[in-house]
């Protein structure tokens, strides 16, 4: 007999440390709740090495996704889900990099995402990076970069059903339980 599916809540939000295993955990909840699953990638490939870690990516999925690149409307991307669906989005931390870079305004933007990630027909699990366990950035760009990605986060958690942390592949509940 199969497992029972998972019961993922409207907005499941997961964050950690570079290569801490929250991509993969985030891939795990949504195969694991039974849904038809779409993946909405924010990352832009400027040079080699990206679009080698885009292709690894893609590779460890597997082709059982929808797959819609998303560097900066997200809104647009998540308004096209199904109800039927779990969206994966990977990640936030990108997202909000091609929008600092290409200089819109991040409050203005970061209150879009939110609207359009509670609007979302389907249930939705966003991937973000903890930037603020480090050291104090030495130029502006690095320290504005910190600080807007640590106020994305707590404004995506605050909506979020639930809140997880990954650390060295173990997941935390920090807001929700785990299912």
């Amino acid at each position: 007999m199969p497992p029972a599916p998972l019961i993922l809540p409207h907005l499941t939000l997961i964050t950690g440390g570079a290569r801490s295993g929250k991509s993969t955990y985030a891939e795990v909840l949504a195969k694991g709740c039974g849904l038809k699953r779409r993946y909405i990638a924010t990352a832009q490939a400027f040079d080699g090495e990206m679009e080698e870690r885009i292709a690894l990516h893609q590779a460890q999925r597997g082709t059982d996704w929808v797959t819609v690149e998303a560097p900066l409307d997200l809104g647009f991307a998540l308004a096209q889900a199904q109800p039927d669906e779990v969206v994966l989005v990977d990640c936030l931390t990108l997202w909000l990099t091609n929008h600092l870079l290409a200089d819109h305004e991040l409050t203005t933007e970061s209150a879009r995402l939110i609207e359009a990630l509670t609007a979302c027909p389907a249930r939705v699990i966003c991937v973000t990076n903890e930037v603020g366990s480090g050291i104090v950035p030495l130029d502006a760009l690095s320290r504005r970069f910190r600080d807007e990605q640590g106020r994305l986060n707590q404004r995506v958690a605050a909506a979020a059903d639930l809140a997880v942390a990954v650390f060295a592949g173990l997941p935390l509940a920090l807001k929700g339980h785990l299912p």
